[in-house]
C-alpha cells in the first residue's frame, strides 16, 4: 500500500463527534492523523437542546455520506497490492525479472514504513479494524519486496532488516493491543517509529535522484541526528510545550510524506526506463485511485489539510499520473485511459461541493 493515506476516519466511527480534542501534549492523540480542530462542527450542528433546521439535516446527510465514502475506501486499500503481486509472480515464473525493475524498492519500502507508523497509532488507539488496515498493507508491501529482492531489484541486505523490522513491529503492536507490552517497551518503540520514519525520508528523497545527484548518506545522518536529539531532549524534559507537539506530530505528518513520496519515486522511475513501464500493473494504479479518491470527500468535509493532502497527492500521482506516463508509453490502452480520466475529473468536481 504504497500510496496510500489512511487516516482515522477509515474504519469505526467517522463522526467529528468521536474525534475529541486532547488537552495532554505528552499524548499522541495531540498527534493524530488528520485532526485538528471539532470545533467547527459543533457551531454547525449546534446544541441537543437547539431544533434542527434544514441546514443542520443537510450537514447531517453530508457528515453521514463522506463517513461512508471512508469506509468504503478500506476495501480498496486492502486488494491495493494484490494485482501487482500477481503481475510480479508471473513475470519470475516466466524469468523475466527485469520487469520486476520498473517497481522502486525504495518507493515501496517508504509506503511500508508509512503503514508501519500508522499501525503503531492506531494500537496505540486500540483500534482494531484500523490496525488490520495498516496490518494487511505492510504485509502485502512486504511480499512485493520479497518478489524484488528474489528478482534481484532490491540489496538482500535492506530487505533483512526491513523483515526484521516488521516482524518486531507486529510482535510489539500485538502485545500493545492486548495490553501485555511494559509502557516502557512501547514508548521506546514509538520514538524508534519516529527517529527511522524522519531518518529514512530524506534519504530515500535524495537516492531517487542518484546518480543525478552525487551518492551521499548526508540526508540521513543530518535529518536523523536532528530527530534523536529532540528525542533525548524530549525525555529529559527540556522541550517546551509547543516543541513537544511538533516532535509528537512528526510520526504522522512524516508517514503522510512516506506515501505521498511513492508515486514520486515511480513516475521518476518511469521517466528513467520507459521500457520497463510494463512491469506496472493498471489495477494497482486504478485501486490507488479509487481509494484516495473516496477518502477525498471526507478530507474536505472535515477541512482536514493532512488527510486532504494525502489523499489529493495519492489519488492524483499515484493514480492519473502514472496512469498517464503508461498511457504515453502504450502500456494501457485509449478507451481505459480517457473513461478513467474522465472519472477522475469529475470526482474533483464533485467532491469540491463539499466545501
Amino acid at each position: 500500500m504504497a500510496f496510500v493515506a489512511a487516516p482515522h476516519g477509515l474504519v469505526g466511527s467517522s463522526s467529528p463527534e468521536s474525534q475529541p480534542m486532547v488537552n495532554n501534549v505528552k499524548d499522541l492523540e495531540r498527534a493524530e492523523y488528520g485532526t485538528f480542530s471539532n470545533r467547527g462542527f459543533q457551531v454547525a450542528l449546534g446544541s441537543g437542546s437547539e431544533p434542527i433546521d434544514e441546514k443542520g439535516v443537510v450537514f447531517s446527510c453530508w457528515d453521514k455520506w463522506t463517513g461512508r465514502s471512508a469506509e468504503c475506501a478500506t476495501l480498496a486499500f486492502l486488494f491495493l497490492q494484490l494485482p501487482q503481486i500477481i503481475l510480479n509472480t508471473k513475470n519470475l515464473l516466466a524469468g523475466e525479472f527485469a520487469a520486476l525493475f520498473a517497481v522502486p524498492w525504495m518507493g515501496q519500502l517508504t509506503g511500508l514504513l508509512g503503514n508501519l507508523s500508522l499501525l503503531s497509532y492506531f494500537a496505540s488507539k486500540r483500534e482494531r479494524g484500523a490496525m488490520i488496515v495498516q496490518g494487511v498493507g505492510v504485509g502485502s508491501t512486504l511480499i512485493v519486496l520479497m518478489q524484488l529482492a528474489i528478482a534481484g531489484a532490491m540489496p538482500l541486505p535492506a530487505f533483512g532488516v526491513t523483515t526484521l523490522a516488521v516482524v518486531l513491529g507486529y510482535i510489539l503492536n500485538i502485545l500493545n493491543y492486548q495490553k501485555i507490552v511494559r509502557p516502557s517497551i512501547w514508548q521506546v518503540w514509538e520514538e524508534a517509529v519516529t527517529i527511522g520514519g524522519v531518518t529514512v525520508l530524506p534519504q530515500v528523497m535524495w537516492s531517487t535522484f542518484e546518480p543525478f545527484l552525487p551518492h551521499s548518506l548526508l540526508p540521513a545522518i543530518v535529518f536523523g541526528g536532528g530527530i534523536l536529539c529532540l528525542v533525548i531532549l524530549a525525555r529529559l524534559g527540556k522541550l517546551s510545550e509547543r516543541m513537544l507537539l511538533h516532535v509528537g506530530g512528526a510520526s504522522a505528518w512524516t508517514a503522510t510524506l512516506l506515501f505521498m513520496w511513492g508515486p514520486v519515486a515511480q513516475m521518476w522511475t518511469n521517466f528513467l526506463n520507459p521500457a520497463n513501464i510494463k512491469g506496472l500493473s493498471s489495477q494497482t494504479v486504478l485501486l490507488a485511485m479509487i481509494g484516495n479518491g473516496l477518502l477525498l470527500p471526507r478530507a474536505l468535509f472535515i477541512r482536514d489539510l493532512m488527510w486532504f493532502t494525502g489523499s489529493s497527492w495519492g489519488c492524483s500521482m499515484a493514480g492519473e499520473g502514472i496512469l498517464i506516463s503508461m498511457y504515453i508509453n502504450n502500456c494501457v490502452s485509449a478507451g481505459l485511459f480517457w473513461i478513467v480520466s474522465t472519472g477522475y475529473v469529475s470526482g474533483i468536481v464533485c467532491s469540491w461541493h463539499v466545501v
